[in-house]
């Protein structure tokens, strides 16, 4: 069965962007970059919303550094406002319901799939019981006063086991777990 790898990146309070500041928050670095260019799951279909579809094609199309390894991809973006033809090539419009799309994937095709970004797609998959796997890519700053799109609100509790960690360039920290989402605290 295709996995369903949850992927973001965060500042260390838990934000996926800054107002002001460039991706990454400026401070990716030569490993981090490789680790990107390496194509981690390059063969999965990346996943993403609307807005994440516009702020990353738009990355894509001023040659961002990281950026480069996603044109290739195969990408699917769920949204009932995008229309087509997209420009960001590759990169396939469903305006069905995100969740049940994935789940129909999921059950009939071989091809493992991967988000970016798009938190509420991420919510809603995971709340649906549909990801396999939860890896977070932190950097080493707090934008409390400039942080926009805080991660995890509106998420289940969740348990988290971790398979893997690293560090790149002496300071990001690449974390990956299998989630399972709680119905509550656990009881001791």
């Amino acid at each position: 069965m295709p996995e369903l790898l949850i992927d973001f990146i965060t500042s260390l309070d838990g934000y996926a962007a800054a107002e002001g500041w460039p991706g990454w928050w400026g401070l990716e670095g030569p490993e981090y970059l490789g680790w990107l260019g390496e194509a981690p799951e390059a063969d999965y279909t990346v996943l993403m919303g609307a807005t994440t579809y516009r702020v990353m094609s738009g990355f894509s199309a001023a040659s961002e550094p990281g950026t480069e390894p996603l044109a290739g991809m195969s990408k699917i973006v769920f949204s009932k406002t995008l229309r087509e033809p997209l420009a960001w090539a590759n990169t396939q419009l469903v305006a069905r319901d995100a969740v049940e799309s994935v789940r129909e994937m999921k059950a009939g095709e071989s091809k493992s799939m991967r988000t970016i970004g798009s938190l509420t797609l991420c919510r809603s998959l995971l709340n649906a019981g549909l990801v396999d796997r939860f890896r977070v890519v932190v950097f080493p700053v707090i934008t409390g006063s400039t942080g926009r799109e805080r991660i995890y609100d509106g998420y289940p509790d969740v348990a988290l086991d971790l398979i893997s960690s690293r560090t790149f360039d002496g300071r990001i920290q690449l974390l990956e777990y299998v989630p399972t989402v709680l119905s509550g605290p656990p009881h001791s």
